[in-house]
């Protein structure tokens, strides 16, 4: 008996052939058992923007609304053989990284991305929503001289920024200098998030004394913001793979995240995630 043709969608076309890919992007990060942020996250909000989005999974956390009961790394060659296998047959037009735990997976995953022309955004995690540590202290050093030199852009909330660079950012007077600084330790831009200041929600993009763009939004009285610097460093790296300019990419992620963050919804006893489906419902 022969199946009836699926009925499309209001305002789609039926579809009943392969059609042009999307656009590509790779996330190399670690799993959110909880499904708000990390690996779980990344894929989530690369769906909502149009592009295909494929992993590398670095490391296994056990995490919920409450924080981070454990993680485990997998082995650098398990690191090595996702990525080659991605980006050998299917290629990527861009690349997010996320949580890399140690300093092996951080020197493994650098190598890797030294050979990749895509452009590549680095949130370089440290710890959790939940203030667990994600990635392991001796690392730092090793994202300041292997990871950053390799990024397009690099997208630090203020205590990464601190972590990085050793500067204190109180006040949006200081965030100019802090991605002067992280510029310095060569990405080619730097995004510094403003958003555990007091105020607008602002983010100041540097990329050299031309290229200054600050960022702004409404702050939500919502405390469900699990994911949120996973989210955004994933729907930059979206942008990117479509065709936008770096500027343009962090906009429209501006616009999503703050979107995604208005709608986070409660979930378990702690911390609920942003809402990645925000613009769906």
């Amino acid at each position: 008996m022969a199946l009836p043709s699926p009925t499309p969608a209001p305002g789609r076309r039926a579809s009943h052939g392969p059609s042009d890919a999307p656009p590509r992007v790779l996330t190399i990060a670690g799993s959110d058992s909880g499904g708000g942020a990390g690996i779980q996250a990344d894929l989530k909000a690369m769906l909502a923007l149009g592009v295909h989005g494929m992993s590398v999974i670095t490391a296994v956390t056990a995490q919920n609304s409450l924080g981070v009961q454990g993680y485990w790394e997998l082995p650098a060659e398990a690191v090595r053989a996702q990525f080659r296998s991605v980006v050998d047959d299917i290629g990527v037009q861009a690349v997010k990284t996320g949580m890399l735990a140690s300093i092996e997976l951080v020197e493994t995953v650098s190598e890797l991305l030294s050979a990749v022309a895509a452009p590549v955004v680095v949130d370089p995690v440290g710890v959790s929503k939940h203030g667990d540590a994600l990635l392991a202290a001796e690392a730092v050093a090793t994202v300041r001289e292997r990871l950053l030199p390799v990024a397009t852009v690099v997208t630090p909330n203020l205590h990464e920024v601190t972590q990085l660079t050793g500067r204190t950012v109180e006040d949006e007077s200081q965030m100019l200098d802090a991605a002067k600084a992280l510029v310095d330790l060569g990405p080619r831009w730097a995004l510094v998030k403003g958003g555990h200041l007091e105020g607008e929600a602002a983010d100041l993009l540097y990329g050299g004394p031309d290229e200054v763009h600050w960022y702004r939004a409404p702050r939500y009285d919502n405390r469900h913001t699990h994911g949120t610097g996973c989210t955004l460093a994933s729907s930059i790296a979206a942008g990117l793979a479509k065709g936008e300019s770096l500027p343009e990419a962090v906009g429209s992620a501006k616009e999503y995240i703050t979107g995604a963050i208005a709608a986070g919804f409660a979930l378990g006893a702690g911390i609920g995630p942003v809402d990645h489906a925000w613009r769906w419902r």
